[in-house]
């Protein structure tokens, strides 16, 4: 029965989340019922596609996203795939009609981080992003309106800032293992080799204009989704706060992390401010 596998699918899905990623998994919790699960389904195919780029070191990267993009088209054209996390994906694309211009741009990003080490112009930076975080927010946002074509439109630039945002704050969290281990450098001209408390401030100060750009968007989402994107946007900004208290040596050397108690408070605040209508 295809619904069974449905479910068991969507069942991989939410389970990759919470294994991956305890602070997103706890968010998307916040979400309503309705639509909890597509954003699960979203989470483990980009997951799916990061974890072969980026961790499966001793095995053909090149040809598992090969396959992987072959499989994932295949089973958005016919509706299944056997991969559960791929079956879970095409679901929700075809019951939001996510627009596969997102998905193409979402595997072109992740196919550079195959072999493309340096972010050398504000214009590859831009569109590596945008592949990378943004349109994943799109996608998101396809799910919490429903299919309302306008007010997607409408708070489309905050999506893509709040997925910007949420990038770049992993980008500098990262930069230890991104640079040291991955080989990689995405903010273009800045020198990770002699990584400063000058260029930290500018980073942070690009991050939190986008920061700010979202959140207006997010206090038009539909009450489905408010609650959950908000913890979710409180999260990443204590993060920044961190990172934004650490010395720049430190971060070059460590991975920044919020404790479980702080992110429990974040939590905690952010259900006060729903419970009271402020969101």
């Amino acid at each position: 029965m295809k619904s069974l596998f449905d479910h068991v699918s969507q069942d991989c899905s939410k389970l990759v989340t919470q294994s991956y990623s305890t602070s997103f998994s706890m968010a998307t919790k916040m979400l309503d019922a309705s639509i909890r699960h597509h954003i699960y389904n979203i989470y483990g195919f980009v997951r799916f596609a990061d974890e072969i780029v980026d961790s499966f070191h001793n095995f053909p990267k090149k040809e598992l996203l090969d396959r992987f993009e072959a499989d994932l088209f295949h089973s958005i054209e016919t509706k299944i795939s056997l991969n559960p996390i791929l079956n879970a994906f095409q679901k929700t694309v075809t019951e939001f009609n996510i627009d596969l211009d997102l998905v193409r741009a979402f595997m072109k990003s992740m196919r550079w981080d195959l072999d493309k080490h340096v972010y050398k112009t504000q214009e590859e930076y831009k569109e590596y992003i945008y592949g990378s975080a943004d349109v994943v927010g799109l996608m998101c946002l396809k799910v919490f309106v429903k299919g309302d074509q306008a007010t997607y439109d409408s708070l489309r630039p905050a999506a893509m800032a709040l997925g910007s945002a949420f990038q770049k704050v992993n980008f500098l969290r990262d930069l230890k293992d991104d640079f040291h281990v991955l080989d990689r450098t995405y903010f273009p001209n800045i020198n990770f080799s002699n990584f400063d408390e000058v260029a930290k401030i500018a980073i942070i100060k690009e991050i939190e204009a986008d920061f700010e750009k979202a959140l207006y968007g997010i206090f038009k989402l539909p009450t489905e989704a408010r609650f959950g994107v908000y913890t979710a946007y409180k999260y990443y900004k204590k993060l920044l706060s961190k990172l934004k208290n650490t010395p720049s040596f430190n971060i070059q050397h460590k991975r920044i992390r919020v404790p479980n108690y702080q992110k429990m408070g974040v939590f905690a605040r952010s259900y006060v401010k729903y419970r009271l209508n402020l969101l």
